[in-house]
């Protein structure tokens, strides 16, 4: 069956940061505010909703004493952020953070309700798998935990949910600083039943089969398509595609979920180069009615990892809609010329 044919894609800045902020994940919240890690900087930032279709002043929420990376929110108004120093001592923690009431500028206290054993190298995208139950990358052990939450996310277990080749990590992938991760982007699809995950090292989108039950893999990891610089993703599984950013590649890419289509991997956005997308990093779906599969949030770095110009530019969060292109009319056709 053939796929359905390439949205046309209108990104929007609606958010910059000062350049050299190296922003990691990011969470599209109920009423429309987007909240964003920025790992280097040990920060979590909000751009207030409602979601924002035009440039927004960003807000500090707070700084860690850690490199922060994946956030998630397992209940309305708590979130659950993973600090590790992935390139130093590799010291990982699971913190809960109430933002019930806040309000820019209000002060917030961060607990922490997790101390990773001397197995965590560095964590990096999460999600949910199920009410109270957290899937964790760890980019340099090359593996995924799963984190099992207490009432009201005040406490926290962990353990080696899976463990394969392709979540490995590449020191050696000869690559400038920092080095590349293994796996990346995490993604559970209840529709499917699969958690979904990028290695960016492994230069593969892969999938594992989740057991409805005890959300624990039901086999192994599967290949779905082979994708270079990959990061992180959202998943549309009504259309069956992932749209993926590769950061290092300053593109969007559309990748089918089905492992048959795994060849058929095509850039949405970024080629040739748009200056607005470069160093993408993560993206999120839109919290407003008809957003899914329709309005994402995309997170840059503006070549603080790798420019592709030599210019450092501020990094930002762009709005990006997706539409079906217009038909071409026959005389308009290439094939037919």
């Amino acid at each position: 069956m053939a796929l359905a044919p390439l949205p046309a894609v209108t990104l929007t800045p609606v958010a910059h940061f000062p350049e050299g902020f190296f922003l990691e994940n990011l969470l599209v919240r109920a009423d429309g505010s987007v909240l964003i890690t920025a790992l280097l900087q040990k920060q979590l930032w909000c751009v207030p909703g409602p979601a924002p279709r035009a440039m927004t002043e960003p807000v500090l929420v707070h700084t860690f004493e850690h490199p922060v990376t994946g956030l998630v929110e397992p209940e309305p108004g708590v979130l659950v952020l993973s600090l590790t120093e992935g390139y130093t001592t590799h010291e990982s923690q699971l913190v809960r953070l109430d933002l019930t009431g806040w309000a820019p500028g209000l002060p917030v206290s961060p607990e922490v309700i997790l101390s990773f054993d001397e197995r965590a190298r560095a964590l990096n995208g999460s999600c949910l798998l199920g009410p109270g139950v957290l899937a964790v990358a760890d980019c340099f052990a090359g593996l995924v935990w799963r984190v099992d939450l207490g009432p009201g996310a005040r406490s926290a277990t962990a353990r080696v949910w899976a463990e394969h080749d392709t979540m490995a990590d590449d020191p050696d992938g000869g690559v400038p600083w920092p080095p590349q991760p293994g796996v990346n982007g995490v993604r559970y699809g209840p529709r499917t039943g699969y958690l979904y995950f990028t290695s960016t090292a492994q230069q593969v989108f892969m999938r594992v089969p989740v057991d409805p039950d005890t959300l624990d893999p039901s086999g192994p990891p599967e290949f779905v398509a082979a994708i270079d610089n990959a990061d992180d993703f959202c998943l549309d599984e009504a259309a069956g595609f992932a749209y993926v950013t590769r950061h290092r590649a300053n593109t969007l890419d559309r990748v089918p979920l089905a492992p048959r289509h795994g060849s058929e991997v095509r850039h949405i956005a970024g080629d040739p180069l748009d200056r607005a997308l470069v160093g993408p990093s993560s993206a999120h779906w839109g919290s407003e009615p008809g957003d899914h599969g329709r309005v994402m949030y995309v997170t840059t770095d503006g070549g603080t990892t790798s420019a592709p110009d030599g210019i450092v530019r501020h990094a930002a969060l762009l709005r990006a809609e997706l539409r079906p292109r217009p038909e071409l009319r026959a005389e308009e056709d290439p094939c037919r010329r």
